[in-house]
């Protein structure tokens, strides 16, 4: 498994933020300038592709920072 560091590059890719976005594993995600349905999905995919888990919209509702999309991992 990933450590926090290259889990929070890869959510970064799979965002795709506008403009760069300082990103800490206690950042809130309600806090961040782009996240959406759109950042969402991607996030989704992500685990799918990169982590081979699958995750649902529940379980992005239920997660407020990062650390705790990660947890998801385990």
């Amino acid at each position: 498994m990933d450590n926090i560091e290259t889990f929070i590059e890869k959510f970064n890719e799979a965002v795709d933020f506008q403009e760069p976005v300082a990103i800490t594993a206690d950042t809130k995600l309600e806090n961040l300038p782009e996240w959406d349905s759109l950042a969402a999905l991607g996030v989704i995919v992500m685990f799918d592709l990169e982590y081979g888990k699958t995750i649902t919209g529940d379980h992005l509702q239920n997660a407020s920072t990062i650390r705790d999309l990660y947890q998801l991992l385990g």
